[in-house]
């Protein structure tokens, strides 16, 4: 089974001026396409090759670097373009913001919470809001292509991320990091958030 290039449900303009088309268009035509082209070389005639990609990442060995690093970075980006669309943003609405003014006390708390998550992360990497069995919500944050359904995660169901690295925002950022993830806030689709909250 080969993984696509999944389509965008938008334009790369359409996130603008939050996150403009170039960057849209680097990222996901050759980032995002280069992990997924490497993934399914990897997997090729493998026990993985007929695995989705959740049973790949919780089933990874972390020492094979390539498949960590491929097979996270399809996920993460998978996830990452959903997340996120024009005329978003805002404060969250239904179960989620429930869910989210109960864990965290507020939105604001939560989008000071998650905006250190994604701000400390030294180097390259994400930062995750992930949902628990019992309801409870999490904010973690994890290296390179990591994410938190390999076993070096904080486990949780993944339902929101943001992507660190330089080549998300250099273009537009510079070396402005808490710019960039203040402007995400503008372009989360909460409904889609929301969505994966309550599926799981």
């Amino acid at each position: 089974m080969a993984f696509e290039l999944p389509k965008l449900n938008y334009a790369f303009d359409a996130l603008e001026p939050n996150i403009d088309a170039k960057t849209m268009e680097i990222h996901y035509g050759k980032h995002h396409n280069g992990y997924t082209n490497n993934l399914n070389n990897l997997i090729s005639e493998t026990e993985n090759e007929n695995k989705d990609i959740e049973q790949i990442l919780k089933s990874l060995d972390l020492n094979n670097n390539g498949l960590r690093n491929n097979a996270g970075g399809y996920f993460n980006h998978n996830l990452f373009w959903e997340i996120m669309g024009p005329n978003c943003g805002g404060v969250p609405k239904s179960e989620i913001s429930e869910s989210i003014n109960s864990n965290f006390g507020s939105f604001e708390n939560f989008k000071n919470e998650f905006s250190k998550a994604a701000a400390t992360r030294f180097g390259s990497g994400w930062a995750w809001l992930c949902s628990h069995e019992n309801g409870q919500l999490e904010i973690c944050s994890t290296a390179n292509q990591d994410n938190p359904l390999m076993s070096n995660g904080c486990g949780g169901n993944p339902i929101l991320c943001l992507d660190v690295w330089e080549h998300a925002y250099y273009l537009n950022y510079q070396n402005r990091r808490p710019d960039y993830i203040n402007a995400f806030f503008n372009v989360i689709n909460w409904d889609e958030v929301n969505k994966r909250f309550t599926e799981k």
